[in-house]
């Protein structure tokens, strides 16, 4: 599954088959200097997305994936 395929990190998170593993790789790719918009680096854009994501939504999301690994 690639990066292309959500609009939220936290669909990543509740994604019912993948690997939580799987799960972190795509969230850090997601929070990437190479998907920083330009002249905006708080915000990431990925593939195709239209819609930017708040750096801060990414990393909550990789948080909760954490918590929910140590539970």
């Amino acid at each position: 599954m690639s990066l292309s395929h959500f609009s939220n990190p936290f669909d990543v998170v509740r994604h019912p088959s993948m690997e939580p593993e799987v799960k972190r790789a795509i969230l850090a790719s997601w929070a990437s200097d190479r998907s920083a918009v330009e002249n905006n680096p708080s915000l990431r854009r990925h593939g195709r997305s239209a819609t930017p994501v708040a750096i801060d939504d990414i990393m909550s999301a990789l948080k909760s994936l954490d918590s929910r690994s140590s539970a």
